[in-house]
C-alpha cells in the first residue's frame, strides 16, 4: 500500500486557518483527488471529505497526482452519505454548471468566497460540495446546500476539470482575505448559534416522518420531489440552533394534537 505520511517539510507547511471544507462525491479517478489535494494545499485547505469514492482508496495516483500534498490526502475522511459528510457545517455551498429547477440562492465564486469569509468569521463551519467528473451532483445532494455555486464558463464549452474547480474556489477563497479567527471565537451567527447541518437534517427526517403518517406524501412518484422542495424552503432561511428546536416543538404539538383528537 502507497505511503501516505506527510514529510516534515509538508507538516510545516500545513496552514491552521478554519478554511472551508472540500466534499467530493463519487470521484472516479484517484488522479483528481491528488490533483484535488495538491489545488487544495496551494491556498492553504487541508480539509478533504470522500463520500463513496469509486476507485479504491488510498490509491497510489492520488498521491503521485497529488506533487507533494500528502497531507491532505493522509487526513481525508471517507463518507457512506453526503448527509453524514457535511453533518457538522452551518453553510454549504454545492458547485453546478445547471441550475436545475430548484429554487436556491445563486452565486458566482467570488461572491460565495466572501460569504464563507463572512460565516467563518462569526465561528461557524462552511463546505463546498463538488460532484462526479461526468454527471456532477445528483439532486437529493443539491438539496443539502443552501446555496448554487457557478462559474460565468463559456456557454459553449463549460465543462471544468474537479481540480480546476476547486483551485478556482481556493484561489477566491484567498483572495477573499480576512484576517484568521481564533478557533474558540463564539458563534454569532445573526445573533444567535446557526444550526449544524445534522441538527437541520434531524428536523427535516422528524418533520417528514410526520408528514408520512399524515399521508401527505402518499403519492409514491411525487414523494422524492415533494420531500427535496420542502428541504429547499428550510435552507433559504438559514436556521439558527434555536429555530430549529422551535420547529420540532411545532412538530411535536401538531402531531400530539391530531393524535389525541382521533383517541377522542
Amino acid at each position: 500500500m502507497a505511503n501516505l505520511k506527510p514529510t516534515k517539510r509538508e507538516a510545516a507547511s500545513e496552514t491552521t486557518t478554519d478554511g472551508p471544507v472540500i466534499i467530493l462525491v463519487e470521484t472516479s479517478l484517484a488522479e483528481n483527488i491528488g490533483m484535488t489535494a495538491r489545488a487544495m494545499m496551494n491556498f492553504g485547505l487541508t480539509d478533504l471529505r470522500l463520500v463513496r469514492p469509486k476507485c479504491k482508496w488510498p490509491h497510489s495516483k492520488a498521491i503521485n497526482a497529488s506533487s507533494g500534498a500528502h497531507a491532505v490526502l493522509t487526513n481525508a475522511q471517507i463518507f457512506d452519505t453526503t448527509k453524514e459528510a457535511v453533518a457538522d457545517l452551518h453553510r454549504l455551498g454545492a458547485t453546478t454548471a445547471r441550475l436545475r429547477d430548484m429554487i436556491k440562492p445563486v452565486q458566482d465564486a467570488r461572491s460565495w468566497a466572501k460569504t464563507m469569509r463572512d460565516t467563518i468569521s462569526e465561528g461557524n463551519k462552511c463546505g463546498l460540495l463538488f460532484g462526479a467528473e461526468r454527471v456532477g451532483l445528483h439532486n437529493d445532494d443539491l438539496a443539502l446546500a443552501d446555496t448554487l455555486i457557478t462559474v460565468p464558463t463559456n456557454p459553449a464549452f463549460s465543462s471544468l476539470n474537479l481540480a480546476q474547480s476547486v483551485l478556482l474556489m481556493g484561489y477566491e477563497w484567498q483572495m477573499a482575505g480576512g484576517v484568521e479567527v481564533p478557533s474558540e471565537i463564539r458563534r454569532k451567527g445573526r445573533g444567535a448559534a446557526l444550526a449544524s447541518q445534522e441538527e437541520i437534517i434531524d428536523f427535516y427526517e422528524h418533520l417528514e416522518d410526520e408528514m408520512d403518517k399524515a399521508g401527505f406524501l402518499r403519492v409514491k412518484e411525487k414523494r422524492p420531489r415533494m420531500i427535496r422542495n420542502i428541504r429547499n424552503i428550510f435552507n433559504r432561511a438559514l436556521l439558527t440552533e434555536q429555530e430549529v428546536r422551535t420547529l420540532r416543538g411545532i412538530v411535536v404539538a401538531i402531531a400530539e394534537k391530531k393524535w389525541r383528537r382521533e383517541e377522542e
